[in-house]
């Protein structure tokens, strides 16, 4: 009885083991088919094509026309510090002083060589003359003469060299002396007084030109042609800056510069806008967008900007096809018009698009368009 109870038992449990797996799978299928058969509801809009006027905005960056890190050209201890920090100086104005006082006694020490040369050369000058007037009398050896020739030679060579020197002296002089190669607005000096500085290696401080100023792009290549038509133009009224706090800059910009060659790595080419910049509200290294207005030449695929869905600057659309499943598809974006925005590529014309209950869509999953709200009966007796 015991055996018979033992495989009576063995048989209830391996059949409901297998009852148990059984109802395992058929819930995920189950749970498949439910998921296959979900309908989600959506709002759809379809893309259209348009002639597009807008703007475009572009990252960007400000630059000075001119910039000029200033470094110690002669050795020595700094003496003088004419500016303060930030000032705002003229072309030409002193701006540091390093200790001239070898350089003073070189200056001098060569002009005295130099004179002393001079006289040299009178010497010998006197010499050939009375020389030459015996040898046209056959009064003296030739090779006398030759010699005299050979020094007058000799010291215009040394003259040559002592004004050389001079001229040497004199500029280590002038070096001594750092002057604003331009107007602008100087930085944070990076020496103070009494700092030992050598020649190319210290930097003293970094001049910047303010006004006018330029704010440097990068364009797609296939744009090129409609900044090349605003250079021309020299139209300022559709180039605008944007600051970084989101106000709009007070003046408007005008393209002045296209650089020659198109970058191979990343298709795009550096524009550049100048800004006057009397308040220096612009400043070198400043982060913040251009707006340019365009007109598209041929019409534009445009969908509303809701559908748009940005992840860390990459943007995908749901777009819906024949089976009414969604597909996420990776677009890229031109100008922005108002609520709407304009497709440059991974879309076409006539396509559906999810554009409201994105949160629920996922790839694969089924979408219908859900009614529209029936309008509110009270608010329409009002």
């Amino acid at each position: 009885m015991n055996k018979k109870h033992l495989l009576a038992a063995f048989f209830i449990g391996t059949t409901l083991i297998w009852q148990s797996c059984g109802n395992k799978d058929a819930q995920k299928q189950q749970a498949a088919a439910q998921q296959a058969e979900r309908v989600v509801p959506v709002s759809l809009a379809t893309a259209t094509e348009e002639i597009v006027t807008g703007n475009q905005t572009y990252p960007a960056t400000v630059k000075p026309l001119n910039e000029a890190e200033l470094f110690a050209e002669v050795s020595g201890y700094v003496t003088q510090i004419f500016v303060t920090d930030g000032a705002s100086v003229s072309k030409g104005q002193k701006l540091y002083e390093i200790d001239g006082t070898r350089y003073t006694a070189a200056l001098d020490q060569a002009r005295a060589n130099l004179r002393i040369a001079q006289s040299n050369l009178d010497r010998v000058q006197t010499d050939l003359n009375r020389y030459q007037a015996l040898a046209d009398k056959d009064a003296i050896a030739k090779q006398t003469l030759d010699y005299a020739k050979t020094d007058v030679a000799n010291q215009k060579a040394q003259i040559l060299s002592a004004q050389a020197a001079v001229t040497t002296a004199q500029t280590n002089l002038n070096r001594s002396t750092i002057r604003a190669p331009f107007a602008g607005i100087v930085g944070i000096s990076e020496v103070r007084l009494g700092a030992l500085v050598n020649p190319g290696t210290t930097r003293l401080n970094t001049l910047s030109s303010v006004n006018p100023v330029a704010v440097e792009i990068q364009v797609s290549e296939r744009d090129i042609p409609q900044f090349v038509s605003l250079q021309k133009s020299g139209s300022a009224a559709q180039i605008n800056a944007i600051l970084p706090d989101g106000t709009e800059y007070a003046s408007a910009g005008r393209i002045t510069t296209i650089d020659r060659a198109v970058d191979p790595q990343t298709g795009t080419l550096k524009v550049r806008a100048n800004f006057d910049n009397a308040s220096n509200v612009l400043r070198a290294g400043m982060n913040l967008s251009l707006n340019v207005k365009t007109n598209s030449a041929t019409e534009e695929v445009v969908i509303p900007y809701k559908a748009i869905q940005d992840q860390l600057g990459v943007f995908n659309v749901y777009v819906v096809g024949d089976s009414s499943k969604a597909e996420q598809r990776k677009v890229e974006l031109g100008i922005k018009l108002g609520d709407k925005v304009v497709v440059k590529s991974g879309l076409k014309v006539g396509e559906k698009i999810v554009v409201d209950g994105i949160m629920n869509v996922q790839t694969g999953v089924k979408v219908a368009e859900a009614p529209a709200a029936a309008p509110d009966a009270n608010a329409a007796k009002k």
